[in-house]
């Protein structure tokens, strides 16, 4: 079969391997996702802990924040590995950081890097400054948890239900329903599929389903929504804004999908959404369709992410924080 619409498979063999020693020797394990966790972030790290747990290693999973665990990724705790940030250890004697592409990004706990035994990084993050003293970093896959699934064959791990629904997770969210995948990426979802993964029972509740209030916020945020034809060099930028009292009562989940709405308009290359945090502090999502890389974008304002997917924080007026990414696109897109 030919191996041309294959994602290119990045030699990780070494990596892998010190990784998979490092954790076959562990008693101990520490494993941080970063601050607001995703499914691939929070999925990787109870896959890999919800193994480590079964061969009898002492393993807890968090992340710095918030306080809540996201109420569509609590069902994939199967066995209660996750414990508040105030319980990680001062000094973990191993810390496992998770689809993390940078030690800031684990907000409250990054401190850890510096006070853990060992240090293991698996993410795909093409940013990532390789922070650990083990780095399984493969900016080639689809998902941290293509990664760790690597990571799990080189340990010998037979996949079961409960671990395969982790690693599905991370792979279906981020992909955007294998949107972006490579027919390799759908050969690990199919392998995932024949280890009792329920594909719609898992990617429902990640995606597709919302509290009525939803439909409120979206109306109010959609109908604020602007679009600039002339933005990024010409090709296109919405945006949409957030603000608390649009979020109120709702979930975080409900507010991090609205760019995948906003992004939909054809009259745009490039979409963006801020979202608040509290008063004139934002997260702000970016996406792209193909053309512009938002990664250099966010990074220019002390962000990051992937190409056609990243993010920055702000600070002030919303109107300032658009300025400011009109400038940066600006930059990026001109020749």
């Amino acid at each position: 079969m030919s191996n041309e619409h294959r994602a290119p498979v990045v030699d990780l063999t070494a990596d892998i391997a010190e990784a998979a020693r490092v954790l076959s020797d562990a008693t101990d394990v520490t494993l941080l996702a970063h601050v607001n966790p995703d499914a691939d972030a929070l999925g990787s790290a109870l896959a890999l802990g919800l193994v480590l747990h079964r061969r009898g290693v002492a393993v807890r999973v968090s992340f710095g924040a918030p306080d809540e665990v996201p109420e569509t990724l609590r069902d994939l705790d199967v066995a209660g590995l996750l414990v508040p940030a105030a319980e990680v250890p001062a000094a973990p004697p191993v810390l496992v950081a998770l689809d993390t592409g940078s030690v800031g990004r684990l907000g409250p706990l990054a401190d850890r890097v510096s006070t853990a035994g060992v240090v293991v990084v698996l993410d795909h993050h093409v940013s990532n400054p390789r922070f650990g003293h083990v780095n399984v970093v493969d900016d080639e896959a689809e998902a941290t948890a293509v990664v760790v699934l690597r990571l799990l064959d080189e340990l010998g791990v037979e996949l079961d239900e409960p671990v395969a629904r982790c690693i599905y997770a991370g792979l279906v969210t981020d992909t955007r329903s294998f949107r972006h995948a490579s027919s390799s990426t759908h050969e690990v979802a199919a392998r995932l599929l024949a280890a009792g993964v329920d594909a719609e029972a898992v990617s429902r509740p990640l995606m597709d389903s919302h509290p009525f209030g939803y439909l409120g916020m979206l109306a109010k945020v959609l109908g604020r929504a602007c679009l600039e034809r002339d933005a990024a060099g010409g090709l296109g930028l919405v945006h949409a804004v957030v603000t608390l009292e649009d979020a109120a009562g709702l979930r975080p989940e409900e507010v991090e999908s609205v760019v995948d709405l906003v992004r939909t308009a054809s009259e745009a290359e490039v979409a963006a959404v801020l979202k608040e945090l509290r008063p004139s502090h934002w997260s702000v999502s970016l996406r792209a369709v193909s053309r512009v890389d938002v990664r250099e974008v966010a990074q220019l304002l002390g962000g990051g992410g992937h190409r056609l997917a990243a993010g920055f924080t702000a600070t002030g007026p919303a109107d300032r924080v658009l300025a400011d990414l009109r400038t940066a696109l600006t930059r990026t897109t001109t020749p």
